[in-house]
This record gives structure tokens, C-alpha cells and sequence, in this order.
């Protein structure tokens, strides 16, 4: 699911008061000169997904671009045993940061 940036904000501003400080965490991706949301960092209900959150942040701290990030999260990965990133988020995020930091060096 890739929704578009502006529906994005109009459903959380159907949550929230103040939906800008969230819509600055959020991962993009540009497609066709569009900008979307992946919907891999929702949880149902429409809030960030946590894990996916923390794993953002630090893909920036390394400077890994948003398309990059995404692209890493539902690609194989060797240092996940042939499994996506996105399969683990209800686990231990320690071994997807690991995972994000070689991804980082290739």
C-alpha cells in the first residue's frame, strides 16, 4: 500500500489535533514525481508503527535515503537469515538495526 502524502495527512488529521510533527517522521518515497507514504509504517488505526520509527530515525542518522529505507524493508536480507525486515517488526528491533547498519555500508 502506498498511499499519497496529502491523504496521509488528511487521515491523520482526522486523529489528531496536530498531525505536522508526525507527518515530519514519516518515511516518502517519489514515484513519478508524486510523493507517497508506505504503508508498512502504520499500524492499523493509522498511528506509526514503532519499530519502523526507530529504524527510520536511524536510517537518516546514517543518511540512507527514504526510497532507500524503503526498499531495504521489504527486500531479502543475508544478515535477517533470507527474510524482509518487515517480517520482523513485532520482534527484538536489535537485530534490524544490525541488519540496517551493514545495509548501510554496502
Amino acid at each position: 500500500m502506498l498511499p499519497p502524502l496529502e491523504l496521509v495527512r488528511r487521515r491523520l488529521s482526522e486523529l489528531m489535533e496536530n498531525p505536522e510533527p508526525v507527518m515530519r517522521q514519516l518515511v516518502r518515497i517519489s514515484i513519478d514525481g508524486g510523493t507517497f507514504c508506505p504503508g508498512l509504517q502504520f499500524l492499523p488505526g493509522g498511528q506509526l508503527q514503532p519499530t519502523v520509527f526507530g529504524l527510520f530515525r536511524r536510517a537518516m542518522e546514517l543518511e540512507i535515503p527514504h526510497n532507500y529505507f524503503t526498499v531495504w524493508m521489504v527486500a531479502l536480507s543475508r544478515e535477517l537469515a533470507g527474510s524482509r525486515p518487515v517480517d520482523h517488526l513485532k520482534t527484538n528491533p536489535v537485530p534490524l538495526l544490525r541488519a540496517l547498519e551493514t545495509f548501510r555500508w554496502r
